[in-house]
């Protein structure tokens, strides 16, 4: 590769290393059994000490090395002094040899705007669904989403005492997905993945008219989209506001690399400019393969009830 390396695959190297710092901290808090849990906004929105030590590092460890870029994380945290221990210093050399997308080689430090969820899938880390936890830091240009990463800190918890934990997988649309599998789930099947604790009866209700062969329940915006990557799942439906730009600006740029598609429940794409609403009011609509098929079939009442941003 000639010259140095394009900025925003300097961001991406940096933003892989300071995913898995992230997730070492999520492992470390759970084994320390004191997780400082807080409620937000009610039993099904908690923080815990491993979103906010996740958060800070995130944010310190990029803004330190990319101090023009605008980065907004899901928790509201005072202004403090970060532990340098929470700093991660190093990148991932293997994103730097790659060659950048033409169309993203001369962006500059402040045209970005990075959205950090720091452990999506609280709920699920409180009880003990591990596989459900992710970290997920996105990376926006123009109000779209053009790199993501996605850090799964307990991948392979399944496999008990000293299975070798965590993966990272990334990726960026016109370069490709990394650091996992794709898979489709065959034609002929219709495999729903969707909310496992904020269901209604407008959720429930897409979902059917769907017509599934079957549903899959489960936390995590980052770990549904997984799903859809490795053939888990076919479609990501969930017809309610919930979603915030940070739980869909990592996974839609990954499932993008890959020719998928993550929009809205009327088939519009999300803008992930800085100064955009944080909520995607109008539901989340995320599949590999087929995407019109799904759009399609959205109920009237569902479209009635979600108005597009």
């Amino acid at each position: 590769m000639s010259g140095s390396p394009a900025v925003v695959m300097r961001l991406v190297a940096c933003a892989h290393s300071v995913a898995e710092r992230a997730g070492s901290i999520v492992r470390k808090v759970l084994h320390s059994g004191e997780l400082g849990i807080v409620e937000k906004t009610g039993a099904n929105d908690l923080q815990t000490l491993a979103d906010r030590l996740a958060q800070q590092s995130i944010c310190a460890s990029l803004s330190r090395r990319f101090p023009k870029i605008t980065i907004i994380g899901e928790e509201e945290l005072p202004p403090e002094e970060i532990r340098e221990d929470l700093i991660e210093n190093g990148h991932s050399e293997e994103i730097l040899q790659k060659t950048c997308p033409a169309e993203f080689s001369g962006l500059k430090e402040e045209e970005l705007v990075v959205w950090v969820d720091p452990l999506d899938g609280t709920k699920e880390y409180t009880e003990g669904l591990l596989d459900n936890v992710t970290v997920l830091i996105g990376i926006a240009y123009g109000g779209r989403a053009i790199a993501g990463v996605i850090n799964q800190p307990f991948y392979n918890y399944q496999l008990g005492e000293g299975a070798d934990l965590g993966r990272t997988i990334w990726g960026m649309p016109g370069l490709g997905a990394f650091g996992f599998q794709l898979q489709e789930v065959p034609g002929d099947r219709r495999i729903v993945t969707t909310t496992r604790s904020h269901s209604n009866k407008v959720v429930t209700d897409c979902v059917d008219a769907m017509e599934p062969h079957e549903v899959i329940r489960v936390g995590g915006a980052g770990n549904k989209i997984i799903q859809l990557i490795e053939g888990r799942a076919s479609a990501y439906v969930f017809a309610s506001p919930g979603c915030k730009k940070w739980d869909t600006c990592a996974p839609e740029a990954i499932l993008s690399a890959v020719g998928g598609k993550l929009t809205d429940m009327h088939g519009n794409a999300y803008c992930y400019h800085a100064n955009v609403k944080h909520m995607n009011s109008a539901g989340v609509l995320a599949t590999l393969r087929n995407h019109k098929y799904y759009v399609n079939r959205v109920p009237q009442s569902v479209l009635q009830a979600l108005k597009s941003d």
